[in-house]
């Protein structure tokens, strides 16, 4: 899931080298991502009232699905 994450992040901010994507702990049966990535791309990924956000998670989460597991993506 990180290279999916990564791969879609990396193509919509200004700053692709400063995109982190760190597995982090369980919480309510679901893999925690956190997602870092410079401060001047973080309104490309949250985007107007969080709807780039929700796309990614949504996308993500799909393919997680697919693979029997849940997922969740804290942005940082």
């Amino acid at each position: 899931m990180e290279e999916l994450i990564l791969y879609i992040v990396k193509r919509l901010v200004n700053n692709p080298d400063a995109v982190k994507v760190e597995k982090g702990d369980m919480r309510e049966d679901a893999v925690i991502y956190n997602l870092t990535v410079a401060d001047e791309d973080k309104g490309f990924i949250i985007g107007k009232q969080g709807r780039v956000a929700k796309a990614i998670r949504q996308v993500v989460k799909a393919a997680a699905i697919k693979n029997g597991e849940k997922i969740n993506i804290d942005i940082l």
